[in-house]
């Protein structure tokens, strides 16, 4: 198999994790308003849809730190991002057959790092863990790494999404407290419109800059493997000897992601919106404006959040606002085992790929 027809082989592999992120993860961004009623499902998924796309051309903050912040990019081959990648595919399929709002980026970057030891075989080291990096424009220094960046936003985002769910729950609670029923669900029926927009542009945001980062980061190891010299010019645009983002990068994800999501991913609704917690539109409106805010900060700081955790921890705060026995618990154990095993899981199973591809000859 040749570099460049290998290339292309992980570019559509990485296009299909993300188009299965797309409809793994649009469950996050429309569950609660397909529950409400305040849209029907084929309404929410075109929305999400939309919204997701437009969401993912904001932004490299997240892309920058998956493709160059987390392992050693100068260990990393094209046959390391397809074992990553198929391992994610592999858990976010599973998961999403059986209904658990699992992390496709926590899928992700668990395949990433798995691959990544293995091909540097066994160096520890490649994993970048901790660094100081500077800010050219600023000149401030700021700590970068999978540390910083991934798993201390991993403890604080679920904490975050809980804990702000259940304020402004308790918020809207106060301010509602003399209204009738009726005006309550007529306007936040309308109010959740905005947010169910505002959670779904949010996630394109932050979970569309993922793959881009990958899709970036095999071109730029194809770099040192292919001979462009003897590449058809049409096909030049792949060529990325230095590790950026690219706008086609940008649009292809975006568009694939919305076509994932336009497939939808009716089982996690059915986790989220019906068996989680039972909601209304007032309780959607405020678990959506809490995840949704997660993510877009995150987002500016290049921290690739989880969707699923943002969202489904505002869910559990606003459902413990009204009272805490509102929560299924044994549903709740399942997600957070799902989300505890999620990155080791995958990058074992990256790992193993490797591995193999390596016992096959496929990989040095």
């Amino acid at each position: 198999m040749g570099p460049l027809f290998f290339l292309i082989l992980v570019l559509v592999v990485v296009l299909i994790f993300t188009y299965t992120n797309g409809f793994h993860d649009a469950a996050n961004a429309i569950a609660t308003v397909v529950s409400t009623k305040v849209l029907t499902p084929r309404q929410a998924v075109i929305l999400a849809a939309i919204t997701n796309f437009v969401g993912a051309l904001f932004g490299t903050a997240v892309a920058k730190t998956i493709g160059e912040g987390m392992v050693d990019s100068h260990f990393i081959t094209v046959q390391t991002v397809f074992c990553a990648m198929l391992a994610g595919i592999f858990w976010n399929l599973l998961t999403w057959y059986f209904g658990i709002p699992s992390s496709s980026s926590h899928a992700l970057i668990g395949g990433l790092v798995g691959a990544a030891v293995a091909t540097a075989k066994n160096d520890f080291s490649v994993i970048l863990w901790s660094f100081p990096k500077t800010n050219p424009k600023t000149g401030q220094i700021a700590m970068e790494g999978l540390y910083h960046k991934v798993v201390v936003p991993m403890i604080s985002s679920p904490i975050l999404g809980f804990v702000g769910g259940f304020i402004i729950m308790g918020i809207l609670f106060a301010i509602t407290r003399n209204w009738r029923p009726v005006w309550v669900n007529r306007v936040f029926g309308k109010a959740q419109l905005l947010s169910a927009t505002y959670m779904g542009w949010a996630h394109g945001f932050a979970d569309g800059q993922k793959t881009m980062g990958v899709m970036a980061l095999a071109l730029f190891a194809a770099s040192k493997s292919v001979d462009w010299q003897h590449v058809p010019s049409w096909l030049q645009f792949l060529n990325t000897p230095k590790f950026e983002i690219s706008t086609w990068v940008k649009w292809i994800c975006g568009i694939t992601m919305a076509a994932g999501t336009y497939i939808g991913g009716w089982r996690i609704i059915q986790t989220l919106g019906h068996k989680l917690v039972r909601m209304k539109p007032i309780h959607g409106f405020a678990a959506e404006c809490t995840g949704a805010s997660i993510l877009y900060v995150a987002g500016i700081l290049g921290m690739p959040v989880s969707t699923t955790h943002a969202i489904t921890t505002s869910i559990m705060g606003v459902g413990c606002a009204r009272r805490f026995s509102a929560l299924n618990y044994t549903l709740v154990e399942r997600i957070l085992w799902a989300w505890v095993l999620t990155i080791p899981i995958s990058g074992l199973i990256a790992y193993a790929l490797v591995q193999l591809f390596r016992l096959i000859g496929w990989i040095p």
